[in-house]
């Protein structure tokens, strides 16, 4: 009993600490790692295979941010021109479309994090009205946040959630997210994409919204390094609670799960999902918990790794954030919600 009581201490301390604890929030890696060990020894789950999964789990996503970061930094100087002749060949309705469709589709390959600096860099390149760069920026995020979940390279909630679904009964493997969400996933970006097309205006050479900050090779290994302890720290923050996971969040009806992980808004979903999902749960709770999961992070800036990332490279502030982001992922949500019971998964 005592062993249940301190877990939910450390559960609501990992939940809460990075967004009441300044601190916390800018080393984020290092205390996730810190409670994730914590967990893991208060459950008593310390084992050989545990220490080798979360050293080799992570290996994957961040060779992939490394890579991806590496070769978006050599193709950086193109980007400007590739932009310009983009707009001025099919416009910029049709151009904002294609930046969210293509950024949500390539984010599960290129991984969230590369798909957000490449969007950093294409509104840097635009000549928009603030309000409209940062309703694209918005609706892009909630795009890539989304498709990355397809695969394990996507994002650290995607990697966390095939680790943890890798035994009996789900044999997870690289392709086990997209076979189950793409039916959402996809029109789902679709829908994103076209409502850039509806809320972006016409170019009018205004500043608009600008990056702080060049991308350097030192960042880019720092990034890889950081995302590389992430997942680290998720492996094991998802072993320490599973026996809370098993014994309580594993019982709650599918409906309860979307609707609950509208907290990711505020809290990151990856470290959601982690603290959530695992095998006792059943194919409807899965596909409720993590497409609640991955909507609802897109509605404030510190729901996921692509808004954090975005946010923070171009100065968009959190008020700027909501006040676009809450009505379209509550309405994404609502949207979603009803097509899970349209196909009886809930």
């Amino acid at each position: 009993m005592f062993a249940v009581v301190a877990l939910f201490c450390i559960l609501a301390f990992v939940l809460l600490g990075p967004f009441l604890v300044k601190p916390i929030e800018e080393h984020l890696e290092l205390f996730l790692f810190a409670m994730g060990a914590l967990a893991v020894s208060v459950a008593s789950l310390w084992s050989w295979p545990l220490a080798v999964e979360g050293l080799t789990e992570p290996i994957k996503i961040s060779a992939a941010v490394l890579a991806a970061g590496s070769l978006f930094k050599l193709l950086k100087p193109y980007a400007r021109k590739a932009v310009e002749k983009g707009v001025g060949a099919i416009g910029i309705k049709s151009f904002a479309f294609l930046v969210v469709v293509l950024l949500g589709l390539v984010s599960s390959v290129v991984t969230a994090i590369v798909a957000s600096l490449l969007l950093v860099e294409v509104i840097d390149c635009l000549r928009l009205d603030r309000r409209d760069e940062v309703r694209l920026v918005v609706l892009s995020c909630f795009a890539i946040g989304v498709g990355a979940v397809l695969t394990p390279l996507g994002e650290p909630l995607a990697t966390i959630v095939i680790a943890k679904l890798q035994g009996e009964p789900y044999r997870a493997g690289f392709w086990f997210l997209a076979e189950r969400l793409w039916l959402f996933v996809v029109p789902g970006v679709l829908v994103f994409g076209a409502l850039a097309a509806v809320f972006v205006g016409d170019r009018r050479d205004d500043p608009g919204l600008a990056e702080e900050g060049a991308e350097t090779w030192g960042g880019i290994l720092l990034r890889a390094g950081k995302t590389y302890l992430f997942v680290m720290a998720l492996v094991l923050l998802g072993s320490g609670f599973k026996p809370i996971v098993d014994a309580y969040i594993a019982k709650l009806p599918a409906a309860g799960l979307f609707w609950i992980n509208t907290v990711s808004a505020i809290l990151d979903n990856a470290t959601l999902a982690a603290a959530e999902i695992g095998p006792a749960m059943s194919p409807s709770q899965l596909a409720a918990s993590l497409l609640g999961l991955t909507i609802a992070g897109g509605m404030l800036i510190p729901g996921n790794i692509p808004n954090i990332v975005s946010a923070g490279k171009l100065g968009i502030r959190s008020r700027e954030w909501a006040r676009f982001g809450l009505p379209v992922g509550f309405a994404a949500m609502a949207a979603c919600f009803g097509a899970l019971l349209a196909l009886g998964l809930l």
